[in-house]
Order: C-alpha cells, then sequence, then structure tokens
C-alpha cells in the first residue's frame, strides 16, 4: 500500500535548472545547440564517417564540381579539389583539426586563466594592480594578432597552433575570472563568510564560485568561436596547418588559385567555418539572454 503524501512540497527549481529552461525558450539557441553537438560528433567521428581519405587522390576527377551541379557526380557529394581529393571527406577530417583543436585550445586556456585569474582575484595591493594592467595592455590588441605574432615567433605547424591561439586567449580568461572574482569578493555574503571564519580557499570553493560560473560558461562560449576563426585565419596565411592537412583554413588558401573556376574549393570549408562560428555564437547569445531573464 502506498503512502500518501501528507504534506505538499512545492519543488523549486534550481538556478541553471531555470536558466535551461530560459534557453529552451529560444528557438534559435536550441538551433546553435543542436548544430554545436552535431559537430562535436564529426568532430569525433569525422574520419570514420568519411568516404574517402584526406591524402586520397583520383587524378582523373580533377576539379569535379559539387553534385548538384549537371557535370556533378554523387560519388564525390561536394566536388573535388585541384588534385582530385574529395572535398567532403577532407571537411569531415578537417573538423577533427580545427573543430576538435578550438575544442583543446579553450579548454586548456579555460583551466589556466580560471587559476591564474583566481589567485589574481584573491590578492589585493600591488600584485593585483601590476597584473590588471598588464592583462589590459593585452587585451588592446586583438586575439587574431596576438595569435599571429605567436605563431611568426613559434613558426607554423598545428601544434605551435595550439600554443599561440592558446597564449591569445589566455589573457581574456584571465581578466575575465579576475573582474568576477575581485567584484564578488566585496559583497556583503562574502564578507559574512569571511567573519564566519571561512579561509579563502572555502570562500572560493563554495561561495564565490557558484556566482562566477554563469560568466566563465559565456566567455567560454564566446572565446570558442574565437578560437575557431583564429586557428583557421592562421591556416589560411600558411601560419598554422601545412599542405596536405584538411585543415579548413588551409584548404581555403589551397583552393584560393581556383576561386574563379572551381568556387567550390573556397566555399565549402568556408561555409564549414561559418556554421561552426554561428552555432557557436547562438549558443553564447542564448547563454547570455537565459541568465540575464533568470536573474531578472
Amino acid at each position: 500500500m502506498a503512502n500518501p503524501q501528507l504534506y505538499h512540497e512545492d519543488k523549486i527549481p534550481s538556478p541553471w535548472h531555470q536558466i535551461w529552461r530560459h534557453f529552451k525558450a529560444r528557438p534559435s539557441a536550441m538551433i546553435g545547440l543542436w548544430s554545436l553537438t552535431l559537430l562535436v560528433l564529426i568532430a569525433l567521428l569525422g574520419p570514420v564517417l568519411a568516404p574517402y581519405s584526406a591524402e586520397q587522390q583520383v587524378t582523373d576527377q580533377l576539379l569535379m564540381p559539387p553534385s548538384w551541379y549537371q557535370e556533378g557526380s554523387v560519388e564525390f557529394f561536394l566536388g573535388t579539389d585541384a588534385l582530385g581529393r574529395d572535398i567532403f571527406s577532407r571537411v569531415l577530417h578537417g573538423a577533427t583539426l580545427t573543430f576538435g583543436y578550438a575544442a583543446l585550445i579553450v579548454s586548456a586556456s579555460l583551466l589556466a586563466g580560471l587559476v591564474i585569474g583566481t589567485l589574481s582575484g584573491l590578492s589585493q595591493g600591488l600584485q593585483a594592480s601590476v597584473l590588471g594592467h598588464l592583462l589590459d595592455a593585452l587585451l588592446s590588441l586583438p586575439s587574431v594578432l596576438l595569435a599571429l605574432l605567436f605563431a611568426a615567433v613559434l613558426g607554423p605547424g598545428l601544434e605551435n597552433v595550439f600554443l599561440a591561439v592558446g597564449l591569445a586567449l589566455l589573457p581574456g580568461f584571465v581578466r575575465m575570472v579576475h573582474n568576477a572574482i575581485h567584484e564578488e569578493m566585496q559583497k556583503e555574503y562574502v564578507i559574512a563568510a569571511r567573519l564566519d571564519g571561512a579561509n579563502r580557499w572555502q570562500l572560493f570553493r563554495y561561495v564565490v564560485l557558484p556566482n562566477v560560473t554563469d560568466n566563465i560558461v559565456i566567455h567560454t562560449t564566446l572565446a570558442f568561436s574565437i578560437a575557431i576563426l583564429d586557428i583557421a585565419a592562421l591556416g589560411f596565411l600558411s601560419l598554422g596547418a601545412q599542405p596536405p592537412s584538411p585543415e579548413w583554413g588551409a584548404m581555403a588558401r589551397d583552393g584560393i588559385s581556383n576561386v574563379l573556376s572551381a568556387p567550390w574549393t573556397v566555399t565549402m570549408p568556408g561555409l564549414a567555418i561559418l556554421l561552426a562560428v554561428l552555432a557557436t555564437n547562438l549558443v553564447g547569445d542564448g547563454l547570455r539572454h537565459a541568465i540575464a531573464e533568470e536573474r531578472g
């Protein structure tokens, strides 16, 4: 026999549950989320799903147009490039390099920025002031320019792109975490917890961090789109991935010489970059509005 419920209990949704409710109420945010999920699956399974290898050449099918052209073939759905390589397969392989590398770079920059920003945000006096002015000077330069400077010093190659783009994104993460924690530390509830005997680690773990997580999530999504653009820009300028890599920016660079006679060699990797950045920005914009509505 089931026990009757004697008392009615109202379940109060958690802040993140309310944020998700506001987020899924925006169609553009859900489109971005599903698109981002699809890109993650492609980045993980792209090499398995691709019908050809990234470097396989079909010498009798050079610059074959996409399948919707009269001269096209379903066998090469997005056409081929000047070396007879299947563009569809190369785009799938390139998702692992462009999209996947961007995820790894942002994760590493977030972790390092969280550690440095937390230490600086919890500190006071000259140390915090010097670090703040240094970060302001670095943030005055666009991230892509910083990435170009680091890549020029480190040299071309995907391994150096990881360092170059990561170092370019790091000041933004540090500054964001520093400002968020520094502002929270001035609030009355933090002062009350400090008066109750909480040390700095307890203040950060149980009091400050839950209230700055939303800012970290929003900044991470925006930094992700910046990382995709920076990786593609370095590849397009021959400072990142080198031939025959199927990285999207490098693919656009390889096809620029045939842009008039075979525009698909440039537009297909360009559309892949556009869709990845657009999906990330839609998710970030949806999160920003959802958090604002939850707070309001």
